[in-house]
């Protein structure tokens, strides 16, 4: 790390000390509504005490991610597990809570309509039931503000001569038209790319390639989101994200852990070195902007909410001010000499490199407290709900 500012041949640069500070203080990370309740395995969701029964009542606990973070303004929304009757009122609660709402999640995979697919599947009047409800999420993007639709399908086949793999493609095309076509100005369609599950022979949209052709021929308010834990094992999701950047079709990511398949744990908690190794190609390409969404999307079945989303935001973080702080002058040079070992060292530099004190520093520069968790676990807030969270029906998977 050099105290200038830099930039060599490849369009790599040098950060100064002041540069990565305000560039920190730039982050943002959404928070999934969802993460605030119960989840769990396929085999159990595990209740926890003060959990959000409301819509309203996760945006409560979302503003104690961001009010101790800084850095989590926006809360993204998942229908119909966050349906209410009035969602100007929601949006209304959010601001007042000093947050916006996020990305709208859709909701195509857990009705039984669904068994053989939702926009895919053969019978078009499940076709058009599909349908009908992602254009009623950009009716609710449209009310609450928010600038983007997610999308994610689990449809597929179980089985080779289940149903034609070309006609399904077509009939996802048709779909994702017609809603692209409702989008707004300002609006945007994120779709989310999965290898399996619950289709295991053939799933419709299972790589970001199949993502990619159809945002391509969509048009430029239909971008990729990338889940980190959507991946084949060992599959080098940091080349997907510099591919992407560099065609600008990267709209967002998932962000969450995995060891082995979609196991949605905190962020940076099973390979920290991937998660350095994609924001430092999101730095690298450009994509340290609003453009691209940093989304988290986990489920805390064994940990309690909060304090496992406070955790995740400072991993993101963390994770970031490595990226920043890698020397691209120095790398640029052993790039173009074909040092392999040097320009491998200059990203180990970066990664070894404590940053919990220069991101101290970035909150107290803000108001903040240095560390968002000891602040929040004194805050009393965890003690309040539970206490005062009792009846009423839990939110959790479905809710």
């Amino acid at each position: 790390m050099t105290s200038g500012t830099s930039k060599d041949a490849a369009g790599i640069r040098t950060l100064s000390p002041d540069e990565v500070k305000a560039a920190l203080r730039t982050q943002a990370v959404e928070t999934p509504s969802w993460a605030y309740a119960n989840s769990g395995t396929r085999f159990k969701v595990f209740a926890q005490p003060g959990v959000p029964r409301t819509p309203f009542e996760k945006l409560d606990d979302a503003a104690q991610v961001h009010a101790y973070t800084g850095v989590a303004p926006t809360v993204a929304l998942h229908v119909p597990w966050d349906r209410v009757d009035d969602y100007g009122a929601l949006a209304a609660h959010a601001e007042k809570r000093g947050l916006r709402i996020g990305a709208i999640n859709s909701n195509v995979f857990q009705d039984d309509d669904y068994k053989l697919g939702s926009v895919t599947n053969p019978d078009p009047a499940v076709r058009r039931k599909a349908v009908a409800h992602l254009l009623d999420c950009v009716g609710i993007m449209e009310e609450t503000g928010s600038r983007d639709l997610k999308l994610w399908f689990s449809d597929g086949t179980n089985y080779p001569g289940q149903d034609d793999l070309r006609t399904r493609q077509d009939r996802l095309a048709e779909a994702l038209r017609t809603v692209y076509d409702r989008l707004g100005d300002g609006h945007r369609m994120l779709l989310e790319y999965k290898l399996f599950e619950p289709a295991f022979y053939a799933t419709d949209v299972p790589d970001w390639g199949t993502a990619y052709v159809h945002c391509l021929q969509l048009g430029p308010k239909a971008q990729v989101v990338v889940d980190t834990g959507h991946h084949a094992p060992g599959t080098n999701i940091e080349f997907i994200v510099a591919t992407l950047l560099r065609e600008g079709k990267l709209g967002g990511f998932d962000f969450n852990s995995r060891f082995y398949a979609d196991d949605d744990l905190m962020a940076g908690a099973a390979d920290p070195f991937q998660l350095f190794r994609i924001m430092y190609e999101v730095v690298r390409g450009g994509g340290f902007t609003p453009d691209v969404a940093f989304m988290l999307d986990q489920c805390h079945n064994i940990e309690a909410k909060i304090p496992a989303i406070i955790r995740s935001v400072m991993n993101v973080q963390e994770a970031t001010a490595k990226a920043l702080l890698v020397d691209g002058e120095a790398l640029g040079e052993a790039q173009r000499a074909g040092d392999v070992l040097a320009a491998n060292g200059v990203l180990m530099d970066a990664f070894s490199t404590d940053v919990r004190p220069l991101l101290a520093e970035v909150r107290e520069g803000a108001g903040l407290e240095g560390d968002p968790l000891s602040a929040y676990r004194r805050s009393g807030w965890q003690e309040r709900i539970v206490a005062e969270r009792v009846g009423g029906v839990q939110a959790g998977w479905g809710a």
